[in-house]
């Protein structure tokens, strides 16, 4: 990769808006799953499994960690649910719809927050 590709490469990657939405962490051989909103869902993927990896005590639900700890990790799935477009949403708009589509998760799924 060439210089100016490369500048390239690296301004687009800071122009990308993070995407917000809800996504699920499900057990597949239990069919447990762990609901969240974040405001980056690409990054959460990555927290979550550092998380997991490093133990217990962090802000994951306890029965995660259990999870991951009694099965391996591709046991362990990350799933988008709904991506949340608010570039017309202010703040307080955006995290007023994060938690009315998080409380809709929950509950359609019958899961748990995953963070607690």
């Amino acid at each position: 990769m060439d210089r100016q590709a490369r500048r390239d490469a690296i301004r687009d990657y800071k122009e990308t808006k993070p995407r917000c939405g809800i996504f699920a962490v499900r057990c597949t051989p239990t069919g447990e799953a762990w609901v969240g909103a974040s405001k980056n869902l690409d990054q959460q993927q990555n927290a979550i499994r550092f998380s997991l990896k490093t133990g217990p005590g962090g802000r994951l639900h306890p029965d995660l960690h259990k999870a991951f700890r009694e099965y391996d990790a591709e046991s362990i799935a990350y799933e988008i649910l709904e991506v949340i477009d608010d570039e017309d949403l202010g703040a307080y708009g955006r995290d007023s719809q994060l938690k009315d589509r998080l409380a809709h998760w929950l509950a359609t799924l019958n899961a748990r927050k995953i963070f607690g």
